[in-house]
């Protein structure tokens, strides 16, 4: 009887590894799942040692304040891991938390499987030899990792991305509209700041400020803006106070649904720029980070590619606008979606270019991961 571990760290790996877990049971009907995992990953049947939200922090800064915490979940794993070893232990990207215990778990004897590679194409290169001492196997979900990471000796396969292979390749915009209680006619925005909470207090405020510029030149225009959750909400709410009365609609979660319901998107840079790409959806993407953290991002160069969000990187150009710490204000995030909206044709050449790189990352990934880890656990 298998016995698999799995910790994810935030709301991309639980889905990543729901998805994973699903898959294994249905190929390895008498295995069984432990770990670190987010509600779907608990929900696809894997026991909770801790929760993913645990260790769901951002930032060279920012990490410091949740040091105490963080120690304690990955001392449970590691203890855990040594008392009764399990045939594969799989880290679900939080790089930071899970090479560490890789490490420790591959110098014991279980095999590791890193799922979702780390950026090391784009900053800290230094973390390949970490990678080849702590991983068995690294699973790729953008197509140029596998390579990168192969030609410098890390054991790595590009599975696709389960995003692509899950959502809908021309979702309609009406029922979404319905579902969330949005007008049926007239251009509709997107506004998701983030899921964690030091995203939404930094980018917040501006993407408030944006919805007031943008509204006071394309009248007609609404709203929507998903709280990933209800501590979020309240933030957002007290943040969108100051907007006239129903020019916004506040939901809770249901990111997806409100990127289909939009016309454009306005989003934190991070995983919903890929779903907002799969789902056809324009974007203006923005970002910033505590400015220490930026300071030493900069100042260490520790970044080493001209752009951040994934449909720039997998297409290697600047498809979409991205703007940055001093760079996101609400008069050039404004009328960056105020083009989007009004040239169609430039939207027509987007969602082109967008349908080019989803058939690339359509690769039913959750199968071909599990398959991977199967063949890991197979080699024993």
């Amino acid at each position: 009887m298998p016995r698999i571990v799995l910790v994810a760290g935030e709301v991309s790996g639980d889905r990543l590894g729901a998805g994973l877990v699903t898959e294994l049971h249905r190929r390895l009907p008498d295995a069984t799942f432990a770990g670190v995992p987010g509600p779907a990953m608990a929900g696809a049947g894997c026991a909770a040692w801790a929760h993913s939200e645990d260790l769901a922090v951002m930032g060279l800064v920012e990490v410091l304040r949740h040091l105490p915490r963080i120690r304690r979940v990955m001392g449970t794993v590691k203890a855990r891991l040594a008392t009764d070893p399990p045939d594969v232990y799989v880290g679900i990207d939080a790089p930071d938390f899970n090479l560490r215990v890789e490490r420790v778990a591959r110098r014991a004897g279980i095999p590791t499987v890193h799922y979702v590679s780390p950026s090391v194409w784009a900053w800290r290169e230094g973390r390949v030899a970490v990678l080849r001492e702590s991983c068995s196997l690294v699973l790729c979900l953008l197509p140029f990792e596998a390579d990168f990471l192969n030609a410098r000796g890390v054991a790595a396969e590009f599975v696709g991305h389960p995003l692509a292979d899950e959502l809908p390749v021309a979702p309609d915009a009406g029922p979404a509209r319905a579902a969330l209680g949005l007008p049926a006619t007239g251009p509709v925005v997107a506004v998701l700041p983030g899921s964690r909470r030091g995203e939404v207090e930094r980018l917040g405020p501006v993407f408030a400020s944006t919805i007031a510029w943008l509204a006071a030149r394309e009248p007609g225009l609404h709203f929507v803006v998903p709280a990933a959750t209800p501590g979020l909400r309240a933030i957002l709410a007290g943040q969108l106070a100051g907007l006239p009365a129903g020019l916004v609609t506040l939901v809770d979660g249901q990111s997806q649904q409100a990127m289909v319901a939009s016309d454009v998107v306005l989003l934190a840079s991070g995983t919903a720029t890929l779903e907002a790409m799969l789902l056809r959806r324009p974007m203006v993407v923005a970002y910033r980070l505590a400015p220490l953290t930026w300071t030493l991002v900069k100042g260490l160069n520790l970044v080493r590619v001209a752009w951040v969000s994934l449909p720039n990187l997998l297409a290697g150009e600047a498809l979409v606008p991205e703007l940055l710490q001093d760079r996101a204000q609400p008069a050039l995030l404004g009328a960056e979606l105020r083009k989007l909206l009004v040239d169609a044709a430039a939207r027509s050449a987007l969602l082109a270019r967008f349908d080019g790189l989803r058939d690339r990352l359509r690769q039913d990934a959750s199968a071909r991961a599990a398959a991977a880890v199967e063949r890991l656990i197979a080699t024993r």
